[in-house]
């Protein structure tokens, strides 16, 4: 049995693990499939009978995976003929979900599902002569190949952005970039996170709310217009989701309020927002060492910041490239921080002036150049 853990019980979320189960199965069975009368799937029960109405996008679904369906009947008449689906499920969710397990996020619940799957192949059930992964193997052959082409699982919305540079799916409201404020764009909605396009061109990811009426803000869709309003970043809803997500960490506090007590609120908070710029170009570690060096050495500009994050991003990959049995030295903690300002970094660096130096020998001619009338003209007498 494979498992998926979603944000939502969506459809989305219905189909997604539709896919993941056929892709690690590697087949599609060839007999039915027995399904509960979910609203993903059934639009509407018909009388008693075992006849159904099926949502459109669930028939296209099915269809193109080749999944012939068999509906349960609803109520206790049905509850024999789901097997031990349901006892299987309690199983796994006693043994692995109970206590709760903590992790940053349900990409990382979805690799110890994995992990735990993969297990369970080894257990037997009951006194059965054989493991659940050595009955699987006799009948993974049986299996119906997959289609080549894969089936769009996620849902279409062309929302327009608001003035607050928002766009709204599903109650909830996501942001993106300001500069398609009062254009409309494409939202690709999955089952735990939705991509938004702009003619073609992805402009904005987030993971998918779970809730109703609720906001997730990305403080780099605001930086342009930050910048010319600096004044709007301390009291900003965006920055508040990105400390609470660890993307604006306290090295980021503690360099900007150095910046503003050297520069001024306005220009200290302009630096800080030109470091956040640096972000899309450069890694968040190489920033964050950045922000720690220049702040000891007290180099409250964005350029002592940057090259200090391609030095540390260099070092880094110097690292990545030694023998394994080369040690690097580690710099001690008790060492003065210093800082290479861009500029010097420049000049030291520019290459060298192969060009000859300039000489004045050829003016020598005008000397003896000669005048209208004829005579020559005299030495140090302009021509």
């Amino acid at each position: 049995m494979q498992r998926r853990v979603f944000a939502s019980c969506g459809q989305e979320a219905f189909f997604e693990g539709h896919v993941h189960a056929l892709s690690v199965l590697g087949g599609a069975p060839r007999g039915k499939v027995r399904y509960d009368n979910l609203k993903a799937a059934v639009a509407q029960v018909l009388g008693f009978a075992r006849l159904r109405q099926e949502s459109e996008r669930w028939t296209a679904f099915r269809t193109h995976w080749g999944i012939e369906s068999f509906y349960c009947r609803p109520g206790l008449e049905g509850a024999h003929e789901k097997g031990g689906v349901e006892g299987q499920i309690g199983y796994f969710r006693r043994n692995h979900f109970v206590p709760v397990p903590e992790v940053a996020s349900l990409a990382e619940l979805n690799e110890m599902v994995d992990r735990w799957d993969l297990q369970d192949e080894g257990r037997r059930i009951r006194s059965r002569a054989r493991t659940v992964g050595e009955y699987f193997a006799v009948e993974a052959p049986l299996l119906k190949p997959l289609p080549t082409e894969l089936f769009e699982t996620g849902r279409l919305f062309t929302p327009r952005v608001d003035r607050y540079s928002q766009i709204a799916v599903q109650t909830n409201r996501y942001s993106v970039p300001v500069r398609l404020i009062g254009r409309t764009v494409r939202v690709m909605l999955h089952a735990n996170h939705l991509i938004v396009y702009d003619q073609g061109t992805e402009v904005a990811r987030h993971e998918r709310l779970s809730t109703k009426a609720g906001l997730r803000l990305e403080l780099d869709h605001y930086l342009e217009a930050l910048i010319r309003k600096p004044g709007a970043l301390p009291g900003a809803t965006a920055l508040e989701q990105a400390k609470s997500a660890g993307k604006f960490t306290p090295v980021h506090d503690d360099w900007w309020a150095a910046a503003r007590a050297a520069h001024g609120d306005k220009d200290g908070t302009k630096a800080l927002i030109e470091v956040l710029l640096l972000g899309r170009h450069m890694s968040h570690e190489h920033i964050v060492a950045g922000l720690a060096t220049a702040l000891r050495a007290g180099a409250l500009t964005a350029d002592a910041v940057a090259l200090e994050a391609r030095k540390a991003a260099e070092a880094d990959e110097l690292a990545a490239s030694a023998p394994a049995h080369v040690s690097l030295p580690e710099p001690s903690g008790r060492q003065r921080a210093t800082v290479t300002f861009l500029s010097d970094w420049r000049m030291a660096h520019l290459p060298s002036d192969t060009r000859p130096l300039p000489s004045v020998a050829p003016y020598d001619q005008l000397l003896r150049h000669r005048r209208p009338g004829g005579a020559p003209a005299t030495e140090g007498e302009a021509t």
